[in-house]
């Protein structure tokens, strides 16, 4: 689907891109992770494609890592190629390291479920459709799980989305880190069309909506290998 697009977006978007997706104010979670002695996290989140995701979060202050990847499946399943034909049980994925001193697993949720990407969409995103392009969310732990569990059924009650949200939470996957061509897609090609319509946005969206927790320059994977 993306490569598709990317070809359809050359040809109709123009010098003003519009988000392909709406950006959600949402409130924080009421629960939260209690910050102990650790200068290190990491959470996995899906929500379409990973280059939007990876993005996003390699903007966000406290973020030391966002690393484009896969979830849900096998070692062996783990290629895009593979991924990408919907019969694994993978989904584009995205590894978030960060200092939680700095910033939580609550917040970075609010950032998922906000700007990242439509919690309320199925087996799809935006252009994209298939399993592999799920709102999913990975944990390392109990912890994450019931917080994150926690924090859909308190955005069901407030109605904000207008449709149920469909994020679900999947327990005990690996993340693999996807192929190097992957890795800061959207850094690295500002200028592809399907970035500029469906990705970029979501970076503006992030500057606008959480402005405290902006870094106009982005972590990078290549640059720390």
């Amino acid at each position: 689907m993306k490569k598709a697009l990317i070809a359809l977006c050359a040809l109709t978007i123009g010098s003003h891109a519009l988000a392909a997706e709406a950006t959600y104010v949402i409130p924080a979670p009421a629960a939260d992770e209690t910050v102990g002695a650790a200068t290190s996290e990491t959470a996995i989140f899906a929500g379409g494609c990973f280059w939007g995701v990876q993005g996003v979060f390699q903007h966000v202050k406290g973020v030391t890592s966002a690393v484009s990847g896969y979830a849900g499946g096998d070692k062996r399943s783990a290629a895009y190629e593979i991924v990408s034909s919907g019969l694994t049980n993978h989904a584009e994925a995205v590894s978030v390291t960060y200092d939680p001193h700095q910033i939580t697993y609550g917040k970075i949720l609010q950032i998922y479920f906000s700007v990242a990407h439509n919690p309320t969409e199925l087996n799809r995103q935006g252009p994209d459709s298939g399993t592999q392009y799920r709102s999913a969310i990975f944990p390392a732990n109990e912890d994450q799980a019931k917080i994150a569990q926690a924090y859909i059924d308190q955005l069901n009650k407030t109605k904000i989305y207008g449709a149920p949200i469909v994020t679900k939470i999947e327990p005990g996957h690996n993340f693999y880190p996807a192929e190097e061509h992957h890795q800061d897609f959207l850094t690295l090609n500002p200028r592809n069309p399907y970035i500029v319509y469906n990705d970029l946005p979501k970076v503006a969206a992030l500057k606008q909506t959480f402005p405290d927790l902006y870094s106009e320059q982005p972590t990078h994977v290549l640059a720390s290998r």
